[in-house]
């Protein structure tokens, strides 16, 4: 197994044993990376220290993604533990479940915004913030997470292909910007898995259905396959950037 002991990383999003992001965290420990996790709020927070047990002393970090000032505390905190950092894992995204039903079309003002707020700028926010400490170590890679969404109509969707989509955008303005520092930035595009953020998604078992129907590989994917390849794009591939890796099976590729 790959040591990357004397390695750091931020991965924020973590919502429970189910997320992504958790997935992704476990599999960076497992090599030496030493973690940072922010959970949104207490409750989120109790999850994520439960969790982080399991991990060689963690930094658990409170960051409301919509505030600056904790965005900067995080990074302050960062600094004074770690002293760098080299990888960045951003797996955010909501919007007001009334947004995620019904018709696009009836999207709210204030729904539009807090959906592109936190599931957008907040990878702004944060890769500005981590660009500092990456450049220190003379490379870096961030990496978030997408959906095909962002370039299909999916029903009940809604508002978040429409963020998902500026996303992926985010991170090729991002990997220009970051490139000439050697800090990548990348995107992962998961198949459906059940998650606390699927979980606001009306009709979400139909369209896993659909996925085990229609897929090449005919079933869905979990959070450990997700892990694997977020861990490759991190870590090794070092001539990647700006790109939207699809692991779904192969759905995207079919037709019909």
């Amino acid at each position: 197994m790959t040591d990357l002991s004397g390695r750091h990383g931020l991965v924020v999003g973590v919502a429970n044993k189910r997320s992504i992001a958790w997935a992704i965290a476990q599999r960076l420990a497992g090599c030496g990376v030493r973690l940072a996790l922010t959970y949104a709020d207490e409750r989120l927070g109790e999850n994520v220290r439960a969790l982080a047990a399991s991990l060689d002393a963690p930094l658990i970090l409170p960051c409301d993604v919509t505030s600056d000032d904790q965005v900067r505390a995080v990074y302050g905190e960062i600094g004074e533990a770690f002293g760098s950092l080299d990888y960045l894992v951003h797996a955010v995204a909501f919007a007001p479940r009334a947004e995620l039903t019904g018709r696009f079309l009836d999207t709210s003002r204030d729904g539009f915004r807090i959906a592109l707020d936190v599931s957008v700028y907040s990878l702004i926010a944060l890769a500005r913030g981590a660009a500092p400490l990456m450049r220190g170590q003379g490379a870096g890679s961030v990496l978030t997470l997408t959906y095909l969404g962002a370039r299909r109509v999916f029903p009940n969707y809604n508002v978040m292909g429409v963020a998902k989509a500026g996303l992926e955008a985010t991170v090729r303005y991002l990997a220009a910007d970051l490139g000439p520092e050697n800090i990548r930035v990348n995107a992962i595009s998961a198949g459906p898995i059940r998650t606390l953020a699927s979980a606001g998604i009306s009709g979400f078992s139909d369209i896993l259905q659909v996925y085990r129907d229609r897929a090449a590989l005919k079933r869905n994917v979990d959070a450990g396959e997700v892990a694997e390849a977020a861990f490759f794009l991190l870590t090794s591939a070092t001539a990647i950037t700006g790109e939207c890796l699809a692991v779904d099976a192969g759905y995207n590729i079919m037709g019909m």
